[in-house]
């Protein structure tokens, strides 16, 4: 299935169904009156997030979306049918942002979470409703009222518990493959990786999702190269995996670039916790490995691990790192969630 995560809309709930105009003509009833109905209320527009998906591919080649309208009004009191409700169903982490691309609308976070995005346009009223004591033949009847429409943007930011950065061939893809059962597309050449892939981690009983992004490269976060385009799938990650290449002649640079890049890039994603490591240990020897190692070590002024994706060196020690930063991101982050859903 192709990976979409961005995509532009259009959106319509339903119109209001007209009122009737009607008079009783039975045979036998002396005084008839009005009898005209009400008519029915338009569709409304509602977003629904579901946990099986995983991309926008449904929207890339259907971009308008309309609610059913309302159904006219009747003789005999007759209202109209209402118009049905449009359920658009998207992955979970899904923002609709406004027409610029630019202002959050809506923010789907949680499974099963439904939101009612537009609402369909009242019915009009039938001539029934204008009957009165001093106006007993009224004929008067009301169009019913247009819906709600506009252009919108839809954004997906992957919901995962930790990410997957570094510059491009850093064996990000790799490393996912050795942890899970996620197989990406690995090669020895730069942008290997195209699209975001997700592997579920499973680590002493626990389970844990990991997301290798593609690599950044400098300039990324004013829209160079792929960065720029999914350095927002970092958001919603608790912890990062800043995957270093060990072969690479200045290790400390290649780390400060894209350091360089989250802080630019902003949304907290420079303070999200760290978890360094310097990989494919395999291919440079054990010395030259410790060099790197101390030199980026005192640069970055936390741990650095040595690890191969490709042997297995060093990645349950990773592994180990990696989910006790998540688990402390989630802890701290708990009483802030549960005071935003409290009522």
């Amino acid at each position: 299935m192709q990976f979409l995560d961005q995509c532009k809309i259009y959106l319509k709930s339903g119109d209001g169904g007209a009122g009737s105009v009607s008079f009783r003509r039975e045979k036998f009833i002396e005084f008839g009156g009005p009898d005209g109905g009400d008519g029915g209320r338009g569709g409304d527009i509602v977003f629904e997030a579901v946990a099986n998906l995983n991309t926008l591919i449904d929207y890339r080649y259907r971009q308008h979306f309309r609610a059913q309208n309302g159904r006219g009004g009747a003789g005999r009191n007759r209202s109209g049918a209402a118009g049905e409700t449009l359920v658009l169903r998207v992955p979970v982490g899904t923002q609709v942002m406004d027409e610029t691309n630019s202002e959050v609308l809506l923010d789907l976070t949680r499974p099963g979470q439904r939101t009612l995005f537009l609402r369909g346009g009242d019915g009009g009223f039938g001539n029934a409703h204008y009957k009165s004591s001093t106006n007993r033949a009224p004929r008067r009847r009301d169009p019913g009222w247009p819906g709600e429409e506009r252009w919108v943007w839809l954004r997906l930011k992957l919901i995962a518990d930790a990410g997957l950065v570094g510059l491009p061939n850093a064996g990000k893809s790799t490393f996912l493959t050795a942890v899970s059962r996620a197989r990406p597309k690995i090669a020895d050449y730069p942008f290997t990786t195209l699209k975001p892939q997700l592997g579920v981690v499973r680590l002493d009983d626990e389970e844990f999702v990991l997301a290798d992004l593609p690599g950044l490269i400098e300039g990324a976060s004013a829209g160079a190269g792929l960065g720029h385009r999914f350095l927002g799938h970092v958001e919603r990650c608790a912890a990062i995996l800043h995957l270093v290449d060990g072969t690479a002649a200045d290790v400390v640079g290649a780390w400060r670039m894209v350091r360089r890049e989250l802080e630019a890039y902003g949304h907290g994603l420079a303070e999200k916790p760290e978890i360094i490591g310097l990989n494919k240990a395999d291919a440079v020897p054990p010395a030259e490995m410790a060099a790197k190692r101390n030199k980026l070590k005192r640069a970055a002024k936390r741990e650095v691990l040595i690890l191969s994706g490709a042997t297995g060196n060093g990645v349950p020690a990773t592994l180990h790192a990696l989910r006790a930063a998540i688990t402390a991101a989630r802890e701290a982050a708990r009483p802030a969630t549960a005071a935003a859903f409290s009522p």
